[in-house]
């Protein structure tokens, strides 16, 4: 009876120790994953801003020829 009792809790044991190492490796991914949305966002804002610059300058060009 104290070997099953032993056993039971041994195994209980390491299932805690396993789960909560497992957590963390979670959490590592998870704030590795934030990190490449967040430099990918900021990529794509970059691209953005030059599209919008190219297209204001289009227009400052468009309203020049008009005025001309």
């Amino acid at each position: 009876m104290k070997q099953i009792m032993l056993s039971l809790i041994a195994i209980m044991c390491l299932v805690g120790f396993t789960s909560l190492s497992f957590a963390d490796e979670m959490g590592k991914t998870k704030d590795e994953m934030k990190g490449d949305m967040k430099a990918h966002k900021e990529e794509m804002k970059g691209e953005t801003k030059g599209k919008m610059d190219a297209m204001k300058g289009k227009k400052d060009e468009m309203k020049g020829a008009m005025g001309k």
